[in-house]
C-alpha cells in the first residue's frame, strides 16, 4: 500500500494533469456530455470542486478535533452540483483549481498523528482521516476519465490500481478470480466456488469494477457472460465516485 506521503505526491501529480486537460475547455465543451449518464462536464467539474471542499472540511476535523462534515446531506450535495454545472468554463476550471489547492494545503498541514483520527462521512460511514486523501485521489483519477478529454484508465499508475483493487475486492460479488497481466498479481473476489476468471491489466480490471469499461479488454471464460461485479459497497468508496 502507498504511504500517506506517496498518496499526497500522487494526488498532486494527478491534479496537475487534470488541470492541464480541463484548461483547454471552452464553454461549449463544458456543456457537452460525459461518460456519466445525465452529467455534463460542468456537472463533473462542479462535483470535483465540491468534493475537494468536503474533503477539506473533514481534514479540518482531523486536525482540530472539532467535528465537521463532508456534505450537509446527500440532497445538498446533489443540489450544489446541479446549481454549478452551467457556469462558464473559466469559472468551472478556476473552481476546481482553487478548491484542489485548498485541499492540498489542508492535507499538508495535517500532523502525522492526525491521520488516524476518525471522521464521519455524509452516509454515516466512519474511517480514519487517512482515507480522505485516498478517496480524493480516486475521485480525481476516475472523474478525469469521465470527462472524456482523452484521458483513459491506462493512464492510472499501477501503484494506485493495485491499492484500490486490494480494497474493492473485499466484499464484492460474485465469486471470480482476477489475474493482472501487467503485474502478475491475482485476487479472489467473493466467496464460494469460482464462477469465472477475469484477465486484464490492473487498470482494465479496475475500470471494469468501477463501471468505466465495457469489459472488451477483459479476457474471461468464453462460454459465460462477463461477470457483473458489484463493488464500492458503501459510502465512501475507496476513492470511487461519491
Amino acid at each position: 500500500m502507498m504511504s500517506t506521503a506517496e498518496v499526497l505526491d500522487q494526488l498532486d501529480l494527478a491534479t496537475a494533469g487534470l488541470l492541464v486537460d480541463i484548461g483547454r475547455l471552452t464553454d461549449g465543451d463544458a456543456r457537452a456530455s460525459t461518460r456519466l449518464p445525465g452529467w455534463t462536464r460542468g456537472h463533473v467539474l462542479t462535483h470535483l470542486a465540491r468534493n475537494a471542499e468536503g474533503g477539506t472540511r473533514l481534514l479540518g476535523w482531523a486536525r482540530t478535533g472539532v467535528p465537521s462534515y463532508e456534505y450537509e446531506s446527500a440532497e445538498a450535495r446533489a443540489a450544489a452540483i446541479e446549481a454549478g454545472a452551467a457556469r462558464p468554463a473559466s469559472i468551472l476550471i478556476e473552481d476546481v483549481r482553487r478548491t484542489a489547492e485548498g485541499f492540498s494545503e489542508a492535507a499538508r498541514l495535517l500532523p502525522d498523528d492526525a491521520w488516524q483520527v476518525e471522521v464521519v462521512w455524509t452516509s454515516g460511514h466512519r474511517t480514519a482521516a487517512a482515507h480522505i486523501i485516498k478517496s480524493r485521489l480516486t475521485e480525481v483519477f476516475i472523474h478525469h476519465v469521465d470527462l472524456d478529454v482523452g484521458y483513459g484508465p491506462s493512464s492510472w499508475p499501477m501503484a494506485f490500481t493495485g491499492d484500490i483493487l486490494d480494497i474493492v475486492v473485499d466484499g464484492a460479488t460474485p465469486s471470480v478470480d482476477l489475474v493482472a497481466t501487467d503485474s502478475g498479481r491475482q485476487w479472489h473476489v467473493g466467496s464460494g466456488p469460482r464462477s469465472d476468471t477475469l484477465v486484464a491489466t490492473q487498470a482494465e480490471l479496475l475500470a471494469w469494477f468501477a463501471g468505466r469499461s465495457d469489459g472488451s479488454d477483459v479476457t474471461h471464460d468464453a462460454d459465460k457472460p462477463l461477470a457483473h461485479i458489484h463493488c464500492w459497497p458503501g459510502q465512501p468508496p475507496p476513492g470511487g465516485p461519491s
